[in-house]
């Protein structure tokens, strides 16, 4: 009898489910600490009472709001032209220079929108060179001319277009090449011009894809901090910062934040509702694959100045212009304050990447293993992360870890007479809290797009040899999954050297890195020497885009 339960297959599968439990228990703890910070900002925009809400209405709040939902609008159509047409052209034309345009199409997404904001403002605005070469060559006062306003919201538009489009250029493309050309063709046959086929068949056909590129943007744009900020636009993001530091309103940033949140859980719940329907075209059963139309003439020439003016005004001109900014600054990038700058942002991305990676992982693997209602909700709701804008994330976990460290510095202060201060929002893991909480959805991402390589056989065969959930984790799914694994760790990292507006609110009292410095520096219209960091964070922005590249060269 006792030989038959040790030999069951119960008794098999008891020590993993024993493992799971606290496998599980980590899970919900993830999902729980990514709700709290929308929690957090529900309830302290409750407790702000109507009196502040009703001042927000008189004053800023629907100035907020129509500025932010033109920036998202502007946003979408530009990335949405930019995108959708240079992944047509590279993918379904040949011209000179499409291979290498096809590539080089995804390096503005390693530059942060706002230093792209401070290298065209140096060479654009009134004292810049653009403006005084003109007037040097017409010889017109500061009056006499119209020039358009870089500080402006179409500006900040721009900037955010020309680093976000790629986006929807990167699932565009992807989405072009998985289609079959028999539809596209068939169309063709029946009378229809390239432009109305592309209009009615293969865009259609890519819709599922380019809305998800779309949304990804727009999730960016309302997050965005530095570029609205730096061109003075007033957007819900800026509100948040100047109501909680300027105007010293709590209440006040917390329901900016909540109106903030719900829009961008709106977004959330859209992309969600789109890809729930999307049917995509299995690649493998394709019939016939696209063949590239050859470009000569003047389409050739207007297909290599589509695709490459993009490059040019998004990656090739910043870089030449922050080189020249930065040699003529007095900023020395081996000096040690800079390079305490550069540990502080090294330190902060490099914990805050292994933080976030053993999460997604963490919660991923909970979901493989035991796919149900608590790890699918576990998952979602870790996910909810990429909608939520740093400063949204900042206030909600800023408003109960501060209620904590009073009550608890008080209590010590009436019980022992001493004083603990702020222990956890003076440190670096609140911050790194946050971090995880905002990009914990790009690393489930990667992780998720690795795990597809792991049959479920091999789940089973390491369980009927007795192995734990962790030792099948370690010993099975690690191994394979240490090219995506380190994918996600340099997305995380790099994501978190451009991250702004959390950074600014959650440091620690003179705690700054290169984005603050940079930010900085930028405020104090110091642009020479906002040059010096941005390059710095552009340069460690190039190595997951790099790999993205690679990837991309072999698609085709």
């Amino acid at each position: 009898m006792t030989t038959r339960q040790k030999n069951s297959p119960h008794a098999a599968v008891k020590a993993p489910r024993d493992g799971l439990r606290a496998l599980a228990a980590i899970a919900i703890a993830i999902a729980a600490a990514c709700a709290l910070s929308m929690l957090a900002v529900l309830l302290a925009a409750l407790m702000g009472g109507t009196d502040t809400v009703r001042h927000l209405i008189d004053t800023v709040l629907l100035g907020y709001a129509g500025t932010t939902l033109l920036l998202v609008v502007i946003v979408a159509l530009g990335t949405f032209a930019l995108g959708v047409g240079a992944a047509w052209l590279v993918t379904m034309t040949r011209f000179p220079g499409a291979k290498i345009l096809e590539i080089a199409l995804v390096l503005p997404l390693a530059f942060p929108a706002y230093v792209l904001a401070y290298a065209y403002t140096h060479v654009l605005d009134h004292p810049g060179i653009v403006q005084t070469s003109l007037r040097n060559a017409t010889g017109w006062g500061p009056r006499d001319y119209w020039f358009p306003e870089i500080r402006s919201l179409g500006g900040a538009a721009l900037m955010l277009i020309l680093v976000l489009y790629p986006y929807v250029y990167l699932l565009a493309r992807a989405a072009f090449l998985q289609q079959s050309a028999t539809t596209f063709l068939a169309a063709r046959a029946l009378g229809s011009s390239a432009w109305v086929a592309f209009y009615k068949v293969s865009l259609p056909l890519a819709r599922p894809a380019i809305a998800g590129g779309v949304l990804l943007a727009v999730m960016e744009t309302i997050a965005d901090f530095g570029t609205v900020a730096y061109f003075g636009v007033q957007t819900f993001a800026t509100g948040i910062y100047t109501s909680w530091f300027s105007l010293f309103d709590r209440a006040g940033a917390a329901q900016l934040a909540l109106c903030l949140l719900s829009f961008a859980l709106l977004l959330a719940m859209l992309e969600r509702i789109q890809r729930g329907k999307a049917k995509y075209h299995d690649p493998s059963r394709r019939a016939v694959s696209m063949p590239p139309a050859q470009l000569t003439g003047w389409r050739a020439a207007a297909a290599l100045v589509a695709c490459g003016l993009p490059v040019l005004l998004g990656a090739v001109l910043p870089v030449v212009i922050l080189f020249s900014m930065g040699i003529g600054s007095e900023q020395d990038l081996l000096s040690p304050r800079y390079l305490g700058f550069i540990r502080n942002s090294a330190t902060l991305a490099g914990i805050a990447a292994v933080v976030t990676v053993t999460a997604a992982v963490c919660v991923g693997f909970f979901q493989r293993l035991r796919p149900g209602k608590l790890s699918n909700g576990a998952a979602y709701v870790a996910r909810l992360g990429y909608a939520v804008p740093g400063g949204v994330i900042a206030v909600g976990l800023l408003v109960p870890f501060a209620a904590f460290d009073n009550a608890l510095d008080a209590w010590m202060r009436s019980t022992f007479n001493i004083s603990t201060g702020l222990l956890v929002t003076g440190s670096i893991w609140l911050l790194v809290a946050a971090y995880m909480v905002r990009f914990l959805a790009a690393a489930l991402g990667a992780y998720e797009g690795g795990q597809a390589m792991v049959h479920a056989n091999m789940d089973s065969a390491a369980r009927s040899l007795g192995e734990t959930p962790v030792g099948t984790l370690r010993r099975v799914h690690l191994p394979i999954l240490s090219p995506s694994l380190l994918t996600a760790l340099l997305i995380v990292f790099v994501d978190v050297m451009k991250e702004l507006p959390a950074t600014l609110i959650m440091r620690p009292f003179n705690y700054d890195t290169l984005a603050v410095q940079a930010y900085r520096l930028a405020s104090d219209e110091r642009l020479d020497g906002a040059a010096v960091p941005s390059l710095v964070i552009v340069a460690l922005g190039l190595l997951p885009v790099i790999l993205i590249c690679r990837q991309v060269g072999r698609q085709r």
